[in-house]
């Protein structure tokens, strides 16, 4: 079976760093891209920071099939995501009439209303694709496998949508979960002999504390439902004992 796509996420904020702001739009792409069959590995967070921005946009970009950004593309001082990516890449940025239309749009009276400040969304890096945005029309863009979308949750959301028909997946990973009413440490050892076994199953324990006290969901992820058959089975067997 063929290696599915691999893909990682970097959030960019001083807000969430500080707390200030929940990230939801790792949790939300996470899920889609399993959907899609494309393995998400790595999630990774940076300050407004354009050196920092550079240097993670770089090591993403040359370990992953793909690299989606969330974040720093608005219209204030510290949006400095765009600079920052056209900077990656050794490339050129400005305003770009395609993407200024599609902002003007937005507006009743853009003469009046597409001020200088605005303009910073309709700043493009040199070769870039737009990515649709039709929230509130400001785009984000696509530089060879490194997709720049919003921030604000809903907008983030609908480019999502606009690119995920377009990136090729494989197999989707499915998953079991086997409830095992007692400590984790009880089952460590077994467990580990059993994941032994099932290399190419991904298997993992994850402890909770309910109304009868501490127990373990045993959950393990594959692509090949023959196996997910196989494993679950085992993991039965294995908390009767």
């Amino acid at each position: 079976m063929p290696a599915n796509p691999t893909a990682a996420i970097l959030l960019i904020g001083d807000e969430i760093l500080s707390g200030r702001t929940q990230d939801t739009n790792g949790n939300y792409l996470a899920k889609q891209l399993t959907e899609q069959g494309i393995d998400l590995c790595e999630i990774r967070v940076v300050s407004d920071d354009a050196p920092e921005i550079i240097a993670a946009v770089n090591a993403l970009r040359g370990r992953y099939d793909h690299v989606f950004t969330s974040g720093g593309i608005g219209p204030t001082h510290d949006d400095i995501t765009a600079d920052a990516i056209a900077a990656a890449f050794g490339v050129g940025i400005d305003v770009r009439e395609d993407a200024r239309a599609m902002l003007a749009s937005h507006y009743d009276d853009p003469d009046k209303k597409l001020n200088k400040m605005r303009l910073r969304m309709a700043r493009i890096p040199d070769g870039a694709e737009l990515i649709a945005n039709p929230v509130s029309k400001a785009p984000g863009f696509r530089l060879e496998n490194v997709y720049v979308m919003a921030g604000v949750p809903v907008v983030f959301v609908a480019m999502v949508e606009a690119i995920l028909p377009g990136l090729a997946g494989g197999a989707p990973k499915q998953s079991v979960t086997v409830r095992y009413d007692h400590p984790e440490g009880d089952i460590a050892a077994a467990l580990a002999e059993l994941a032994a076994r099932f290399p190419d199953v991904s298997v993992g324990s994850y402890p909770f504390d309910g109304p009868r006290g501490y127990g373990t969901n045993l959950v393990a992820r594959s692509s090949d439902p023959a196996r997910l058959i196989q494993i679950e089975a085992a993991l039965k067997q294995l908390c009767e004992k």
